[in-house]
């Protein structure tokens, strides 16, 4: 067998380029439900952005002996997610779609809480529960797009890929600076159990 002939010859694949042309980059071979990967994609906007803010708010309202080092950590996490939305966001407007920045109803399209906490390790663990909703969202993502969006999976594994380390950033620095005070608070495993229970609750 020749070694081209699984590949559609270079004719019809002119041919179908001409096709449809205002799609832009949704060509005939496009194998996905487009409605639906605009819809998750707007999600993960959403999950970004409120990200991005609740970050900036803990920069700007971290405070104690160890808060310099703790609020480097936020911004630069707040920045890594603006990255993550904009690039989420150009993905969608690739597939004719439109990036949904409308603060109405910005919450309910986030898979992740705002959720402002009061001290310092409040917003670390905080942080680091919006991080793991986050992973387990993303990871359910990258399931459905599989091979019929592979781009938009690439991009969604590169994100998941950096909250994946943001999460390991909050726990160790949760381990290094959470005080005996807080021993007989919530643990993080109910917290994050909580987190999701209210996030699917939105969703029904």
């Amino acid at each position: 067998m020749p070694e081209s002939a699984f590949l559609t010859d270079v004719k019809t694949l002119r041919e179908r380029a001409r096709q449809h042309i205002e799609r832009g980059a949704v060509t005939e071979s496009y194998q996905a439900d487009r409605e639906t990967v605009l819809r998750l994609l707007n999600e993960a906007l959403a999950t970004e952005i409120v990200c991005v803010l609740r970050y900036r708010r803990h920069y700007f309202m971290a405070n104690g002996i160890n808060a310099q080092a703790v609020a480097d950590e936020f911004l630069q996490h707040a920045n890594e997610e603006q990255s993550h939305a904009d690039q989420i966001a150009g993905r969608i407007v690739q597939l004719g779609g439109e990036p949904n920045f409308s603060p109405e109803g910005m919450l309910g399209r986030s898979h992740s809480e705002y959720v402002e906490g009061e001290s310092l390790i409040d917003m670390i663990r905080e942080d680091l529960v919006a991080e793991r909703i986050a992973i387990d969202s993303y990871k359910e993502m990258i399931q459905y797009f599989g091979t019929k969006d592979p781009t938009t999976r690439r991009l969604i594994e590169g994100v998941l890929a950096v909250e994946e380390e943001h999460a390991e950033d909050l726990a160790t620095l949760l381990e290094r600076y959470d005080q005996p005070a807080y021993a007989g608070s919530v643990s993080l495993q109910q917290m994050n159990e909580e987190a999701l229970s209210r996030h699917k609750e939105r969703q029904d």
